[in-house]
């Protein structure tokens, strides 16, 4: 049967029992929620035809391994995506042997869970995270053949479970706005992308089938957003089974964004939904890194920036997907990636270091509230 991966993973009985608390958490200990946060943000999203849900790892910081984590991410969340576990980095960091087994943990906890699960992501073109060992292999198989291996190999091995697919991540570069040059798009060309859908469209025929990039709109993303907008144009073009664009949303740094920079983003989002695309927020969390030291200033201003971007977001009736990159600040990338001057841990996500949901968890829950409800949606 084919996953219908446009409407909310619960149905009516299932989303009433989650807002009185009949959720199935199996032995999952219970969570003192603060006021305002009774209602689980998959039941809010639910409700306007939105599906809600985090990325989550296999290892330190895994809801899988926290009990306390997963009564969070379990009754907040009906679809999860994996962080990295996925990623031919880890998968196919050996070219000889695929390692599934990471994977494979995120998507048993979804399963156990009766949670919905992305898949990110098949081909990563960028040459940063392409190693030499893998490029080599490319380069001795042939990329075309090496690259429709891999889709059958991994899309085939987590099948109908994935409802939909970032088949390709991070392709232009935010500088130049230019196609990267990495071992696959060298050999062939604009006809990897072509190669990849088309493997992806074969392998994972009922999934849906994403362009991922983390263009943004703040100031210094104009020829990312121009170079993303020409690639989906060109897909376009020449019938590549592309059938939305995944924004990944890493917000930041101080907050401010005038209306010039709101009014150009939504010009850009005009232009991708005009061409047919739907949308996905794919990565969410906001950078607090030139944010005050105050963490209650800190709170407060990144609350607001989510509040007005996902009020601008929810507006687009082709958006029905929405992911936060984690929901516990202590385990956010962002403190390894692109740590405070002044030491302090970054704030970056709905739920702080203790598991106490923040303001940007109530900013998150009344933008759901206040956002249209999805037509088609019951």
């Amino acid at each position: 049967m084919k996953p219908n991966w446009q409407g909310p993973v619960l149905t009516r009985r299932q989303q009433l029992a989650g807002m009185t608390g009949g959720l199935v958490m199996g032995a999952l200990p219970s969570v003192a929620w603060a006021a305002g946060s009774d209602v689980p943000l998959r039941d809010l999203a639910a409700q306007k035809g939105i599906l809600f849900g985090t990325a989550i790892s296999a290892g330190r910081g895994s809801p899988i391994n926290d009990p306390a984590y997963a009564a969070v991410v379990t009754r907040e969340c009906a679809t999860l995506v994996p962080e990295n576990e996925m990623k031919v980095y880890v998968v196919g960091n050996d070219p000889r042997h695929l390692n599934f087994a990471p994977a494979d943990r995120i998507a048993g906890f979804a399963r156990d869970h009766r949670m919905k699960l992305r898949g990110h992501t098949l081909l990563w073109n960028y040459e940063k995270y392409i190693s030499p060992a893998l490029a080599e292999q490319v380069r001795t198989t042939g990329a075309e053949t090496w690259l429709r291996a891999y889709i059958a190999q991994v899309a085939g091995h987590f099948g109908d479970q994935i409802y939909s697919w970032d088949v390709v991540n991070e392709t232009i570069n935010p500088k130049t706005g230019q196609i990267r040059g990495t071992v696959f798009d060298q050999a062939l060309g604009f006809d990897i992308f072509k190669i990849a859908y088309d493997a992806a469209r074969e392998h994972a025929p009922y999934a849906q089938r994403v362009y991922n990039d983390y263009m943004s709109w703040e100031v210094g993303n104009e020829a990312h957003r121009a170079g993303v907008l020409r690639l989906l144009e060109r897909f376009r073009k020449e019938n590549v089974p592309v059938d939305a664009l995944g924004i990944q949303s890493h917000l930041g740094n101080d907050g401010s964004h005038s209306r010039i920079q709101q009014a150009e983003w939504r010009r850009f989002l005009d232009a991708v939904t005009a061409m047919g695309y739907r949308l996905l927020i794919t990565e969410f969390d906001i950078n607090d890194r030139e944010m005050p030291r105050d963490v209650a200033q800190r709170d407060a201003k990144t609350a607001a920036v989510a509040r007005d971007y996902l009020d601008m977001m929810f507006s687009y009736p082709q958006l029905d997907q929405f992911l936060c990159w984690g929901l516990w600040d202590k385990h956010s990338w962002l403190n390894g990636f692109a740590p405070r001057g002044d030491g302090l841990p970054q704030r970056p996500l709905p739920y702080d270091d203790a598991l106490k949901p923040k303001p940007l968890r109530a900013a998150i829950a009344d933008a759901l509230r206040a956002a249209p409800v999805r037509k088609g949606i019951a």
